[in-house]
């Protein structure tokens, strides 16, 4: 019988290709389920088959689970078992079976299980070999179409293009020939399945690669891109080389380049900006074709006041904001669009604003006010702790005053900072009586502006976990306790 098993083996793998592992594997499991239907269908069954003498022994087996976790005793033991011992939670005791004869399985179903392995382990190997070559672009025809999903034969690989992920009003139809990006892979019970992607920055990007052949030899770089899918996009782009005009090469002779990559996206708009390292003139670039008048920068927040004359408002906004909306998307910036008008106006405002602030917070006039703020000062920080070498520049101001306003700038954050404190203790009162919440964890919640039950409630798990580094079990708990009084 033993050689027996080693024949069919040894057959199995060199007509279906797949490994001797592979099928002893799949008799192994035929072997324990024709043993569970002789002996319990519920029973945890193990067969072992010598893989140099196709000799097989049978176990039947229980996993050690925690007291509490103990579902079913067909297949568990927990700390009650005579068994038990020794064992670590997760191990198994395993009790010999009688081995059923070869020759008498179900032939059906021993037959079933090994073609279901050799199926999946071609599919592995196919998979395997495509990855292998680490292409991102494929190209396919659909197959056929399933609620609107195209089920794509990418070589021997069945593929999926999903509905959302279809460029809009395009319309693709059973046996049209499509290109798409490799977004992920999905491993389910059918085996492994590529999710293809049209709408993916990254898919125009190739696009781009396969049209420019200086892309492909690094003459020149796609370094950010930004898509409407079906109705516009922007990429920026680096020479590395200075000979070469990077916008000109990827528009191509007479347009040609750009007009093939637009054909493949349905007629989708692309603009090709150059990038540049220094943000602000990256941006300027973005914002093509509208003419930038200027731009202020606020690094805090990571944005940017772009002021545009009256006449270009239209054209920087774009159709429904997506002008501004792809430039903020291919630069990484916060973008604020402002006429020149409006942007006057901010400006006095903010000073306005700033010589109140000092005014109020330093006990000073107006005139000394306007100066800090015409030297550049903007906050109480800047004027307690700037380098005093910095402070003496101000012709305007003696030693003396320079050190008095210093004295003042530091009592007045003195002040803010024990009133922000007094405050965050009386709110974390709340968040003390709930159950489960410490003084730490309600201190650092009120801190961060989650001063009530009510405000913890409307955070999300993740949420909480990102504010607090608590674990999400612990996060999900207070989450709960706080939504109780919702449902009382």
């Amino acid at each position: 019988m033993s050689r027996e098993i080693l024949l069919l083996v040894d057959a199995l793998a060199h007509e279906k290709n797949v490994t001797k592992e592979v099928i002893f594997i799949a008799l192994e499991l035929a072997l324990a389920s024709a043993t569970k239907k002789k002996h319990h269908d519920d029973a945890d069954v193990r067969v072992q088959i010598d893989r140099e003498t196709g000799e097989y022994k049978t176990y039947r087996r229980w996993q050690y689970v925690e007291y509490d976790l103990l579902e079913n005793s067909n297949y568990q033991i927990d700390e009650e078992s005579e068994h038990a011992k020794g064992l670590n939670i997760g191990d198994y005791y395993e009790e010999p079976l009688e081995n059923i004869e070869f020759g008498r399985i179900g032939a059906q179903a021993a037959k079933q299980v090994i073609l279901q392995k050799v199926r999946e382990a071609e599919r592995e190997q196919i998979l395997e070999d495509f990855l292998a070559r680490d292409e991102k672009m494929v190209t396919g025809v659909i197959k056929r179409m399933e609620k609107g999903n195209a089920i794509i034969e990418v070589g021997r690989i069945e593929s999926l293009l999903p509905r959302e992920q279809m460029i809009p009003k395009e319309n693709l139809r059973v046996g049209d020939r499509v290109r798409a990006y490799l977004s992920r892979i999905e491993r389910g019970g059918r085996g492994p399945q590529l999710i293809l992607s049209r709408i993916t920055p990254d898919f125009l990007v190739r696009l781009f690669e396969l049209e420019v052949p200086e892309i492909e030899e690094g003459l020149l770089e796609i370094r950010a891109a930004a898509r409407d899918p079906g109705l516009r996009s922007k990429i920026a782009v680096k020479s590395n080389d200075q000979r070469i005009d990077p916008v000109g090469t990827c528009v191509g002779m007479r347009g040609s380049r750009v007009q093939a990559v637009t054909a493949e996206l349905a007629g989708e708009r692309v603009d090709i900006v150059l990038w540049s390292i220094e943000p602000a003139q990256f941006v300027i670039n973005a914002m093509s074709p509208a003419e930038v008048t200027s731009i202020v920068v606020d690094e805090d927040t990571h944005s940017m006041d772009v002021v545009v004359d009256e006449e270009q408002l239209a054209l920087a906004i774009g159709r429904n904001g997506q002008n501004v909306r792809l430039a903020s998307e291919l630069t990484g910036w916060t973008l604020n669009i402002l006429t020149v008008d409006q942007a006057e106006q901010k400006s006095q405002d903010e000073f306005s604003g700033v010589s109140q602030l000092f005014m109020q917070k330093l006990d000073v006039d107006a005139e000394v006010a306007e100066i800090l703020v015409q030297e550049g000062f903007s906050t109480l920080e800047e004027i307690a702790y700037v380098p005093l070498a910095e402070m003496n520049e101000i012709e305007a101001f003696d030693e003396d005053t320079i050190e008095e306003l210093r004295k003042r700038a530091r009592a007045a954050l003195l002040t803010e900072a024990i009133a922000k404190e007094e405050g965050v203790d009386e709110a974390s009162a709340d968040l003390l009586g709930m159950d489960g919440m410490d003084e730490t964890t309600a201190h650092l919640l009120a801190s961060k502006g989650i001063a009530t039950m009510d405000a913890l409630a409307e955070l999300a798990v993740d949420e909480l976990v990102e504010l607090t580094a608590m674990d999400a079990e612990r996060a999900k708990t207070l989450i709960m306790t706080a939504r109780a009084p919702w449902f009382a």
